[in-house]
């Protein structure tokens, strides 16, 4: 095969192989016969003259090349996308899909909610959510959006802060009954502290007093763990104390299963952004999905808006 008979459907069966890893589940989504995406394949690698994917009897992997020319397909079919997108105007606005990355437990609690709320607006627009607390490449990952509550700074992307997500100490009735109130934040030595291994420094609080005054206390425990749903757990279990989001728990403060401690000290709170592929940010419905997102989640618990400028 040579390299200009190269088509867009070898170039999206090689993407979707690429990140599903396994062409038996891509025939099922395309509505092709496996043999199809197969010879897709051994075309586009013929075409292209070196090997793209490492194949095993269980799994499909890209290699070094394939990595690379997986990058550029996927610029390359997303800009197609774009096109025409732009050409139909906004008959095509409501229509395709958008893949979306979020912070696994934000994702699970409050994320997954407006997206129904959205596709009940746009019942023909497709969202794949990934939900994960790891940083990702959204160009190799294929994802157009990712929702994200850390400082970022990665230039090659648009970055849209969406606000900031204010923390709480906060413990069950039953572990304050067991282990005592601290009334000031030294009063926390001591005590366990459930803390987020994927956190840098989460060993350590720091709190402000009412008065300004600002201090800084170990924060130690027997337990640490890397998802936020994974606290609440060992929260309603009595099992300690925790610097926790507030859209984690204003459930459990509301019916009393969770209750604050040393409420007039303030926690740092942590940025909520929105990183978005720069050349899927032209797209009428990735648009739509950003602008909805941005307006819905700054009415969530505990988040405080940015300030319109």
């Amino acid at each position: 095969m040579d390299k200009s008979d190269v088509s867009f459907a070898h170039m999206r069966s090689f993407v979707r192989v690429a990140e599903r890893g396994s062409l038996s589940a891509v025939a099922r989504e395309l509505g092709v016969g496996q043999s199809t995406i197969t010879r897709h394949l051994h075309e586009l690698e013929d075409a292209v003259g070196v090997p793209l994917l490492s194949r095993t009897t269980r799994r499909v992997t890209l290699t070094d090349e394939g990595s690379r020319y997986y990058a550029n397909c996927i610029q390359i079919l997303r800009l197609i996308e774009q096109a025409g997108d732009e050409a139909r105007g906004t008959q095509g606005a409501a229509a395709g899909t958008i893949r979306l990355s979020c912070t696994a437990a934000f994702g699970v609690l409050h994320v997954t909610g407006l997206i129904f709320g959205f596709q009940d607006r746009y019942p023909d627009i497709a969202i794949d959510l990934s939900l994960t607390d790891e940083r990702i490449d959204l160009v190799r990952e294929g994802v157009d959006i990712a929702l994200r509550l850390a400082p970022l700074t990665d230039s090659s992307m648009k970055l849209r802060t969406l606000g900031h997500s204010h923390r709480l100490l906060v413990a069950a009735p039953d572990y304050l009954d067991r282990h005592g109130r601290p009334l000031v934040p030294q009063e926390l030595i001591g005590h366990e502290g459930i803390r987020m291994s994927n956190v840098a420094g989460s060993d350590v609080l720091t709190l402000q007093s009412p008065d300004g005054h600002r201090e800084t206390v170990p924060f130690l425990g027997r337990f640490r763990v890397n998802h936020g749903l994974a606290v609440r757990e060992c929260l309603l279990a009595g099992r300690g104390i925790a610097a926790a989001h507030r859209w984690l728990v204003d459930d459990l403060l509301a019916d009393g299963r969770l209750t604050p401690i040393l409420p007039d000290y303030i926690l740092p709170s942590v940025p909520l952004s929105m990183l978005i592929l720069p050349e899927r940010a032209g797209i009428a419905r990735v648009r739509l999905l950003i602008d909805y997102l941005a307006h819905e989640i700054a009415r969530l618990p505990g988040i405080t808006p940015v300030a319109a400028t």
